[in-house]
């Protein structure tokens, strides 16, 4: 039952290809936040018409199909420097500072805690333009992997190249200037928050490899990248600084750690990094109601507990490779699944109870939108509790077409 031609036709196209699609030919450990398994499942949902998860088949081919028609991204279009010189260097300026007023040339800048600058996201700088890589190569890794046609891997792959190898294009592997505030500073730790979207990357490109659009040499060469700027997080000092973090910034490092590591077959330096988050980022940043307090007390609660569950969902998933029971952590009901249970109370229950600077994102819908990762996450992490599985399902529902549902799918 379809709701429009379009649909038809999208699925009379795809649907015989999505059951002969290549089998993930990599080895469970070559793949870090996704699940095998789970992809597979989402598979057999889309090439089955399960009404859950169609919606967002089509979708991610939508997006696929737009991602072969755009140029290939780099950091060295940019028409701003960073302090460098360097158009190697990632750039980007704090989202939240703005131009002070009272100032003739506007410096130093100020900060307004949760009123997005706009010209932070313009393509004068990197912010915007990795976020439009990464989403790209996700989408055309998954639109391979769900329809077997080559062309989406093939371009993910160049995108790829244009990234991480290219000598003309490619980003050095650091972020000295992420993040910096006009008249203040040059770059901060702060801004390695943005490099959690390479994350995704890593997974992508494991996805297309029995596509064979990236050869070996290209494989380990990007790698040989990710290996780079791990050494760098550990060891420069914007990464010590986001390292001590106590927020979501401070998860977010440990994730990319975390995955980095994995990626690059370090398992020593994955394994200190997750007893690290076991040791300090679960007990530290969620109490016994499950309440993220440091997140609860910005001008996004709803949008921050959720962006901060999402990583700690993560290294839940590290620790499954890394044989950590990072799920199962947590004393005196300091745990990743209080965390879950709190949010799970305002999915289609109670009503969120803390201020928004924008009203759109404490509504039902902006709260039920915000946890639909999570409760899908927590439903295969928490699979003996049922109120994760109920209030996915009600999300998947209630809001069809999310690329979650695909990464994430509700076991039979």
């Amino acid at each position: 039952m379809f709701t429009s031609l379009l649909r038809s036709n999208v699925l009379a196209a795809c649907l015989s290809a999505c059951l002969a699609a290549p089998a993930l030919a990599a080895a469970p450990s070559q793949f870090y936040t996704w699940d095998p398994a789970e992809l597979a499942l989402a598979r057999q949902k889309v090439a089955a018409r399960d009404p859950l998860y169609l919606p967002s088949y089509e979708n991610l081919v939508k997006d696929a199909d737009a991602a072969l028609g755009h140029k290939r991204y780099s950091v060295v279009d940019k028409s701003l420097l960073p302090a460098s010189g360097d158009r190697h260097d990632f750039f980007s300026f704090g989202p939240y500072w703005w131009p002070d007023p009272s100032k003739k040339d506007g410096l130093p800048y100020i900060r307004k805690d949760g009123l997005h600058n706009p010209a932070s996201s313009t393509d004068a700088t990197d912010a915007s333009r990795i976020g439009h890589f990464t989403h790209d190569v996700q989408a055309l890794a998954l639109a391979w992997y769900f329809t077997g046609e080559k062309k989406y891997a093939d371009k993910a792959a160049a995108l790829a190249r244009a990234w991480f190898l290219a000598p003309d294009t490619r980003m050095n592997p650091n972020l000295d200037y992420g993040q910096a505030i006009p008249g203040r500073v040059n770059g901060r730790g702060i801004g390695i928050i943005t490099s959690r979207n390479l994350i995704d990357v890593m997974d992508s490109l494991a996805l297309i490899q029995p596509a064979g659009s990236l050869s070996d040499a290209e494989n380990e060469a990007v790698r040989g990248w990710y290996r780079d700027y791990l050494d760098w997080l550990l060891n420069s000092r914007n990464g010590f600084e986001e390292s001590n973090a106590h927020n979501n910034h401070g998860t977010w490092y440990s994730a990319q750690v975390v995955a980095y590591a994995l990626y690059t077959n370090q398992p020593a330096v994955a394994k200190r990094e997750l007893e690290i988050a076991k040791i300090r980022r679960i007990p530290g940043q969620i109490d016994r109601e499950g309440k993220l307090i440091a997140e609860l007390e910005r001008t996004r609660p709803s949008g921050y507990v959720n962006f901060a569950l999402e990583a700690f969902g993560d290294l839940g998933r590290y620790g499954e490779l890394a044989g950590e029971a990072v799920w199962a952590h947590g004393q005196d009901a300091h745990n990743i699944e209080q965390g879950y249970r709190y949010v799970a109370r305002y999915v289609n229950g109670d009503k969120w109870p803390y201020k928004e600077i924008d009203p759109k994102e404490g509504s039902a819908d902006g709260v039920n939108l915000h946890a639909m990762q999570n409760m899908l996450v927590a439903a295969r992490a928490y699979k003996d509790e049922p109120v994760f599985r109920d209030k996915a399902r009600w999300l998947l529902q209630r809001y069809p077409g999310q690329l979650s549902a695909l990464l994430w799918p509700l076991q039979d």
